[in-house]
């Protein structure tokens, strides 16, 4: 299993969604536009990484990846079965 620092997580996301908005034809400046962050932040994001989460979550929803932030933990199963009760009582 191959283990990234936050940081390299950070880097890689940033890199991948650089590389998605490229795919798609979209300039920062539009995706900036469209999702109401400031075109320095898209910069600084895809440069190192760094962006609050809701700025994320924007600037995913303005390439039309929503469904990518909406799946985050969807898909995380059990550990044991204490677990498994715990979430059936809530």
């Amino acid at each position: 299993m191959f283990l990234e620092t936050p940081y390299e997580m950070a880097l890689n996301t940033a890199k991948r969604f650089r590389e998605l908005r490229k795919r798609k034809n979209i300039t920062i400046k539009t995706v900036s536009e469209k999702s109401g962050v400031p075109y320095s932040t898209v910069k600084r994001f895809e440069r190192l990484g760094e962006i609050s989460f809701v700025s994320l979550v924007k600037l995913v929803s303005a390439i039309g990846e929503d469904a990518e932030i909406t799946g985050l933990f969807a898909n995380v199963k059990p550990t044991s079965i204490e677990e498994v009760i715990r979430g059936n009582r809530r």
